[in-house]
């Protein structure tokens, strides 16, 4: 090879070099993905905008929203590319929205921490008045079958905004549960920057929660609620890891025993042994467990010492060298489970594995797996192999992150995004005026930069199709636990 030509030569080392993989820490941007992904919670915003949005192709909406129950009840966040706003779901986002602030807010440049709590405050001012009224808890604003039944913009809403409410003694524990998580977390969020906020968050927090436990059932059990929340968010897991998951975040937010108690003495019949290796807006054990475990690895709580075997349980199922593992992957190395919306899973258990790294990491331990010991590193390069699968190291080559790289969904299942900004089309778009937006083969006018899809099927493969919600369409609650995710790749994008 030295006899060649210096050009031959040149050329020659030049395009072996491009066959060369690129390292995945030199090919993501993941500051950038961790940017763009806390910009898209201000495309999914209901109620009055404020100066500063960013998202300039939204404008107000759901503006009257509470009025059949003489209750003011705007802003808070449509969960997906509807517009409905959902509480059981938009409970969870702000949790896992709060849980990445406190777990990795401080690798967060001051910008993007400042951002993400405005996020979260986005959904808790609205959460609060979800609480504001004694024994009743407001947990849906919006009929779901008009609204999907329609093509419209949230600004151009003309169907009804059907407000949900359950009252005592009539169950709400799943969705009051994860309501009493998310302030509490989001009290933890507020500590430093706003106390008096974070006070009146905690102190809702616990009520709560005692709403919660007092009157114990499921939701979507109540007839009424039911015809608006099923199929879409019902409890089909139980409200009992509600219970337990509010508890704990209860607990880590106060420091109060009475929580603590209440982990010990209600584990095993509110099931935290099932050891149910799933963690999503409606199954909560394997992010309680792994939650709860931080006390434990300190040295502080052996009582608790069976909820930290459970964590370890999971963690060993998402190794491929251990003898426990059993979580499906597809070819191209996506953590899949069967239903829609596939990339919430992969987004939940990276969170996951990424903050128990941490937990292992402060307190020098590692998980056994049989014959295998499992550190810190394992579990990290496990949640690395996830974000860069969906930021595009995948067999389609794509970002599943809308707006990052080159080459990403252009026609996601988003009312907002599809149809044309008031801003260029003022005129009023009515209900099935919309259709002509939603059958067309072009891309949608606006770019919704940050939003990640549902995702690829079980065989990587990935139609651009707007009519394939199941895939297409981006959800509050597959971004909000890879705030956390991106921010620990951004500041270690070369960990050991």
């Amino acid at each position: 090879m030295n006899n060649l030509p210096p050009i031959l030569y040149f050329l020659l080392l030049s395009t072996l070099l491009t066959q060369l993989p690129l390292s995945q820490s030199s090919y993501h941007e993941y500051q950038e993905a961790l940017s763009k992904s806390i910009l898209f919670f201000e495309g999914q915003r209901s109620g009055y905008l404020p100066q500063d949005q960013r998202v300039t192709w939204r404008a107000n909406s759901g503006l009257s929203d509470g009025w059949t129950y003489n209750t003011e009840l705007t802003g808070g966040y449509y969960d997906a590319g509807d517009n409905v706003k959902f509480g059981f779901p938009m409970a969870f986002t702000t949790t896992m929205l709060s849980w990445s602030v406190i777990e990795f807010g401080d690798l967060m440049p001051p910008n993007e921490l400042r951002n993400s709590l405005v996020a979260i405050r986005w959904a808790t001012d609205y959460l609060l008045k979800t609480v504001s009224q004694p024994n009743r808890i407001f947990v849906q604003v919006g009929d779901p079958h008009a609204d999907h039944n329609c093509w419209e913009r949230p600004e151009d809403m003309d169907t009804p905004r059907t407000v949900y409410a359950v009252d005592a003694p009539n169950p709400a524990s799943d969705v009051a549960g994860e309501t009493a998580a998310a302030l509490a977390a989001s009290s933890m969020a507020f500590r430093s920057s706003d106390p008096g906020y974070a006070e009146t968050l905690l102190r809702n927090a616990i009520k709560a929660f005692k709403f919660a436990d007092s009157y114990r059932g499921a939701y979507s059990d109540n007839s009424y609620i039911r015809d608006g929340a099923c199929p879409f968010y019902c409890d089909f897991d139980g409200y009992q890891d509600e219970l337990l998951w509010g508890a704990a975040w209860l607990r880590r937010a106060s420091s109060d025993d009475t929580f603590l108690s209440y982990l010990q003495n209600n584990g095993k019949t509110l099931g935290a042994d099932d050891n149910i290796n799933e963690f999503g807006w409606d199954n909560k054990h394997a992010g309680l467990n792994v939650l709860v475990s931080k006390e434990v690895l300190e040295g502080n709580m052996y009582s608790l010492q069976s909820y930290k075997a459970s964590a370890d349980s999971f963690m060993c199922t998402l190794i491929p060298e251990s003898s426990s593992s059993h979580i499906e992957y597809s070819p191209g190395g996506l953590i899949y489970k069967p239903g829609g919306s596939n990339l919430q899973h992969a987004t939940t258990i990276s969170f996951l594995l990424v903050a128990y790294a941490n937990y292992l990491e402060r307190t020098s331990q590692a998980v056994t797996c049989g014959n295998v010991n499992v550190g810190p590193y394992s579990l990290r390069q496990q949640a690395k192999r996830q974000v860069d699968y969906i930021l595009g190291d995948n067999p389609m080559g794509l970002s599943y992150m809308v707006g990052y790289s080159d080459h990403y969904p252009q026609r996601i299942h988003h009312r907002g995004s599809s149809l044309p900004s008031v801003k260029d089309h003022p005129e009023f778009i009515a209900c099935k005026e919309g259709s002509v937006y939603f059958n067309s083969s072009n891309p949608n006018p606006n770019v919704h930069v940050g939003a990640i899809v549902g995702g690829p099927s079980q065989d990587d493969s990935y139609d651009d199709n707007r009519d394939d919600f199941r895939k297409s369409e981006p959800t509050t609650y597959i971004n909000a636990p890879f705030v956390g995710v991106l921010a620990y790749f951004a500041a270690n994008p070369n960990f050991s």
